[in-house]
Formats: structure tokens, C-alpha cells, sequence
């Protein structure tokens, strides 16, 4: 991979600029060559927990400033956005999941309810029983069953938690019913990116930490792909999977190099 045709970058963020409230290696030196060579970026998280204002505000504290909430795309926004083209606002949700899904929900004139028409599930650091319980009676009765994301895992500072997808898979098999999912690796969240940067696929880098999600649905919308050891995926996983990045990085530190 060349990297003197890349004309913009979209990023993952937890596993790729964080984990947790740590921040990785070379993370303001990648911002501040991005922001000297002008090249446009976008924020691009599976996290549903969160708003765009909250990723702007923990970049601030971070000390990264200069980002607008335009250019964060998650799977929360991703969601909101399909339920607003194909549901009136009215429509009556029951979440599993995050204050951050909640407020964009609520902000797109939805809803929330515990008798409801839609169930949307992801990550919910407060998930109990009672919650999966009544998710389960609402889509057993018709309700359809959306997921922001399946992400398996979530990286902490800790270690890998449990993501959204372990939250999905818990009512799918109380259900028996395959969740609608918005986030990577479906084209959503890659389209909504390109038209944020307004460049070509093939002019795009996408640097994520999964490959399940981030490089392979990068590479199906014809992205170029850069992945950071930082998260989830190992080298190992690189050599004995099927999904192969264009390149694969120690961290952004070494990626930057190729850009300088």
C-alpha cells in the first residue's frame, strides 16, 4: 500500500486512540500531521454508549482539539438514522443500552417506553435480567429486534469485556430471532464516513484494531486498510485469518512513519 494516494482517513477509536481513559501511543502526533497536511478525517466507533458530543469532549481531555461532532459517525447515529427513515417519530422504543443511544434516540423524537414496537439493544454497561427479560417479551411478540452493533468484545484498560454482540447474542437466543445490526461491518457507518470526508473508497485509509469489522467492511466499500495492534487484533490473528489489512502497524507511531 501506497499512502501518498490516501486524500482521507477514518478512523476507529477505542482500541485505535484509547482504551478506556488511556490514551495510545502516538496519538497527538497523528492528529497534528493530519491537521498540517490538511487531509480530512472521521471518527468512525462501534461504541454505542456514547454521543458525538461525548467523543468531542473526551478528545478534549485528551487534549486533542479541533474536531466537530459532524465528523464522529457510531453506531448509535447510525442507528437513529435508519429508524428515522423508516419510522415516524412517535415510534415507541425499548433500549438495551447506554445513556448515548438513549439521548440520540429521545433527541430524534422516538419514544421510550417498556411496551414498545422496536427493541434496540447494544452495549449497556447497567444490563440486567429484567431488561434482557422484557426485551425478549417485546420481540416474542412482534417487536423488531435492531442492534447497534455485534461486537463481540470491548477493549478496556483492563482488558477485553464484554461488547455489544455478547448483549445481542443473549436475547438472539432467548428469541430466536437474528438482530437487524447498523454498525461496521455493515456499509452504513462506511458510507455516512465517505460523505463526511467526500472522497473516494479507493483514496480512503480506514485504520481499525478489528478485522471482522474494521478492515473487512472497510475493504468490501473498497477502502484501503491499516491495522493498529493496539485493540483486539493480533498479529497472529493477521497470519492465520482469512481478512487481510493492506498493512498492519505496531501502533499509530509506526503508521505515521510511512506517512513522513
Amino acid at each position: 500500500m501506497t499512502l501518498a494516494n490516501i486524500s482521507g482517513v477514518v478512523m476507529d477509536m477505542d482500541g485505535v486512540l484509547w482504551r478506556g481513559d488511556v490514551l495510545l501511543p502516538g496519538v497527538h502526533e497523528w492528529f497534528s500531521l493530519l491537521q498540517t497536511r490538511a487531509i480530512p478525517f472521521a471518527l468512525a466507533t462501534n461504541n454505542s454508549t456514547k454521543t458525538p458530543n461525548d467523543y468531542v469532549d473526551k478528545l478534549a481531555r485528551f487534549g486533542i482539539g479541533g474536531v466537530e461532532l459532524h465528523q464522529i459517525v457510531t453506531s448509535s447515529t447510525t442507528t437513529v438514522d435508519y429508524l428515522r427513515k423508516h419510522y415516524p417519530a412517535g415510534t415507541t422504543v425499548f433500549v438495551v443500552g447506554g445513556d448515548g443511544l438513549r439521548t440520540l434516540l429521545v433527541d430524534a423524537g422516538f419514544q421510550l417506553t417498556d411496551n414498545a414496537q422496536l427493541v434496540v439493544a447494544g452495549l449497556d454497561p447497567q444490563l440486567t435480567y429484567a431488561k434482557l427479560k422484557q426485551a425478549t417479551l417485546l420481540i416474542r411478540a412482534g417487536a423488531e429486534f435492531i442492534g447497534t452493533n455485534d461486537d463481540r468484545t470491548f477493549p478496556t484498560a483492563e482488558g477485553l469485556a464484554p461488547g455489544a454482540g455478547s448483549v445481542l447474542a443473549a436475547i438472539q437466543t432467548a428469541t430466536d430471532q437474528i438482530p437487524r445490526t447498523m454498525g461496521k461491518p455493515n456499509a452504513p457507518m462506511f458510507e455516512a464516513a465517505l460523505a463526511i470526508l467526500g472522497t473516494a473508497p479507493e483514496q480512503t485509509l480506514m485504520i481499525g484494531d478489528r478485522l471482522e469489522t474494521d478492515i473487512a467492511g472497510a475493504q468490501r466499500l473498497g477502502y484501503r486498510t491499516a491495522l493498529v495492534l493496539t485493540g483486539v487484533a493480533t498479529a497472529d490473528d493477521v497470519a492465520h485469518g482469512h481478512i487481510q489489512p493492506d498493512a498492519v502497524y505496531a501502533d499509530l507511531n509506526t503508521l505515521r512513519d510511512d506517512f513522513a
